[in-house]
């Protein structure tokens, strides 16, 4: 019974004191890459990550600000720095390869995510002390990005998105569903080191700027649109890939039954806030006002 109590004790402080902890503030690191018209090998497209090249991998920055809902949902609201890139020589499908194409993009997301915890270790090493924990969670959410993909062309990267390659205007901004799995430790009730991998799918096709079908090349606005249209003639005879005549006026460019998604893979650093407790907050104040705390008399006994 002794330690049925103690137990229960422990258990009450535990919480008591991890409600303290609702904020973290940080900022991660990683690896991003992409699933679009560019990549592959010799098949045709393929879903997920069958269809990336790894070689074309690039970086992914953010910072970011977590809220502990209740001890299972936290909510996270992210702004992130990704870049992604794709070219057409590194595959071994002789259409793409033929196709020429190549570009990279950066793209700037501000994302609201909800974290939902699976996994809780609430005391790591059975210390009694609740100072480190580890916790996993699936995540998914909403998100808008801005993108602007380019090329390198006559030594400097040119916009795509004005030149209106495919003879369509596109909007610089869209959205996303971004959706993963992730975990962290916590140390010493301050410190969380965690890994996340993030999977958007996003409501455009174009930040490959790649898409429907070639332009007509009088539709187009510039002799740099025409030219970064279609880089076949670049390749001048190639043997192995297809000839000019297949990369024509209205023929396959792109895939629009699919739209484009990027992914990134990273390692995060936030800091705990330590706030009031919600007996604290319950008791004696809230976010409008403070109750002062009363001494209370004690009379004598006699």
């Amino acid at each position: 019974m002794r330690k049925l109590f103690v137990l229960l004790l422990l258990s009450s402080f535990s919480v008591n004191a991890f409600s303290q902890y609702l904020w973290d503030f940080g900022a991660h690191v990683g690896a991003s890459n992409y699933l679009g018209e560019m990549g592959g090998k010799a098949g045709t497209r393929r879903d997920f990550i069958s269809d990336m090249k790894l070689s074309k991998t690039q970086f992914a920055v953010g910072g970011f600000a977590r809220y502990k809902l209740n001890p299972i949902v936290s909510a996270k609201l992210g702004l992130n720095w990704n870049r992604i890139a794709g070219a057409d020589y590194l595959s071994t499908n002789p259409g793409r390869a033929g196709r020429n194409l190549s570009f990279r993009d950066d793209i700037i997301d501000l994302e609201l995510t909800g974290q939902f915890f699976f996994v809780d270790i609430p005391d790591l090493g059975h210390t009694y002390r609740y100072r480190n924990d580890f916790r996993m969670y699936a995540f998914v959410g909403v998100g808008a990005f801005y993108y602007n993909p380019k090329t390198y062309y006559n030594g400097s990267w040119v916009a795509l998105r004005p030149l209106k390659t495919e003879g369509k205007k596109y909007s610089a901004v869209s959205a996303s569903i971004p959706l993963g799995i992730g975990m962290y430790f916590t140390i010493d009730k301050k410190h969380r080191i965690g890994w996340e991998f993030n999977w958007r799918t996003t409501f455009s096709d174009y930040l490959d700027d790649v898409s429907t079908v070639y332009a007509d090349p009088a539709d187009l606005t510039s002799a740099e649109a025409i030219a970064l249209a279609n880089r076949r003639g670049e390749l001048g005879n190639t043997s192995g890939i297809p000839n000019k005549d297949n990369y024509l006026p209205g023929t396959k460019r792109g895939d629009p039954s699919h739209k484009d998604s990027y992914m990134t893979t990273s390692i995060n650093y936030s800091y705990i806030i330590r706030g009031r407790s919600s007996f604290y907050r319950s008791k004696y104040g809230s976010i409008f006002k403070h109750k002062k705390y009363k001494k209370r008399k004690i009379r004598a006994k006699f």
